[in-house]
């Protein structure tokens, strides 16, 4: 068997290792460092399979698959498949902590870091899958999760995908195959997301809904937007106990309040680090696009918020408009910019709560100075762009901001 992987991070070592591992006869080519433009003049048609990654749009070859779709078509058990453009990563870590209260033979992969592939192994019809899925991993996919969860949707990698359209279709295959005796689970605050359901054959359950106060309040996460991931959460694990949430509810709420409350957040998600002279400060690299930041910004309505906005940005600019919208918000009091986009901000609105810092130490330094003048006050950072102009990754980012504030 001859295979080509078309990208060779985490997913592909793991693809590789796992292939390696079960078959004598492998020749594996690995490709990195390339355009689409450079990938599709390729020849592929001496492979069996050629597995692209997720950032590689679908190249439309015959033998073309993914982690994803081979996944999908061996895995032996249900699959919980949770989409959006921010929460999925906490949605399913709210899933899989409530599974892991009852008691259920559970795995968490996907978009939120362990490749699928990893523990294809370990399953048995018995035990049940949770997996946080990207636009890029359902690009191509052909199968949809025997439970759905599309959560909030607003445009973002539109660097990669040609439109919002284009994006949306991508999402929309987590419930465009499914069958009437599925489940489909969607934030129906959000058009997209409605709409995006109603491609769907299976049963559907909006969400928010009513919970009793107690389930409510064990949720360890600011803000009305884990409330709601939560409340997805609940409806997923019911709908893989063939309940409705209000019957799931009556059943299980005190362990549904044990599995929320064992899960406190995950890395650079409003992340809460440590409080100093009256200053709370919050990790929230992960916000990538104005949607997410105006969630994190929304969830300290009533504190003084010194906010650190900016990075690598993913519209050409088409998004500020929107950003300095967002950073209206009356409790937003200075906002310390980085990066392109903060810089491009700066010279965009001449707005005097906006100082630009040309590194990372210098924003959390200035974050420091206006926030103890304010105190009790909240430094917030929360880009609304992408790490890659100062930064290896969204990681890197995170971790470089971590590490500064534990030094303070």
């Amino acid at each position: 068997m001859k295979i080509a992987l078309l990208g060779l991070g985490k997913e592909g070592q793991a693809t590789e290792k796992y292939f390696e591992s079960h078959f004598n006869d492998i020749e594996i080519d690995a490709f990195e460092n390339f355009t689409p433009e450079e990938i599709r003049q390729k020849d592929f048609t001496n492979y069996d399979m050629v597995f692209r990654s997720p950032s590689v749009p679908p190249l439309n070859l015959p033998n073309e698959s993914s982690v994803t779709k081979y996944f999908f078509d061996h895995c032996p058990c249900p699959i919980i498949g949770v989409t959006g453009t921010k929460g999925k990563g906490t949605t399913c870590s709210f899933i899989y902590t409530i599974l892991k209260a009852l008691n259920e033979d559970s795995y968490l992969v996907g978009n939120i870091g362990t490749p699928a592939i990893d523990i294809l192994d370990k399953l048995t019809p018995d035990s049940v899958v949770v997996y946080e899925m990207s636009s890029f991993q359902l690009w191509d996919l052909q199968k949809s999760p025997h439970i759905a969860v599309v959560g909030q949707l607003e445009p973002d990698h539109l660097n990669i995908h040609k439109d919002y359209a284009d994006y949306l279709s991508a999402k929309a295959n987590i419930c465009r195959h499914q069958a009437a005796d599925d489940y489909c689970i969607y934030y129906s605050h959000n058009p997209e997301s409605a709409k995006i359901a109603t491609l769907s054959p299976a049963h559907k359950i909006p969400y928010p809904f009513d919970v009793p106060a107690e389930i409510t309040e064990a949720i360890q996460l600011p803000g009305e937007h884990n409330k709601n991931n939560a409340f997805a959460a609940i409806a997923a694990v019911a709908s893989y106990k063939n309940l409705s949430p209000d019957d799931f509810i009556a059943t299980y709420e005190s362990t549904i309040i044990k599995g929320i409350k064992n899960f406190k957040g995950l890395p650079h998600r409003l992340e809460f680090l440590r409080e100093l002279t009256g200053v709370k400060y919050y990790d929230d690299n992960f916000s990538t696009n104005p949607s997410s930041t105006r969630v994190a910004i929304n969830a300290f309505p009533d504190d003084n918020v010194i906010a650190i906005i900016g990075g690598r940005d993913k519209t050409n600019n088409a998004d500020l408009p929107e950003i300095y919208e967002i950073l209206q918000a009356p409790q937003v009091k200075n906002v310390i910019l980085i990066g392109e986009s903060g810089h491009a901000l700066a010279e965009k609105y001449q707005d005097i709560r906006f100082i630009i810092a040309e590194s990372l130490e210098e924003a959390i330094n200035i974050a420091r100075e206006k926030a103890e003048v304010i105190s009790p006050a909240i430094v917030l950072m929360s880009p609304a762009a992408a790490s890659f102009d100062m930064f290896e990754n969204v990681y890197d980012r995170g971790a470089q901001y971590q590490a500064l504030i534990k030094q303070l």
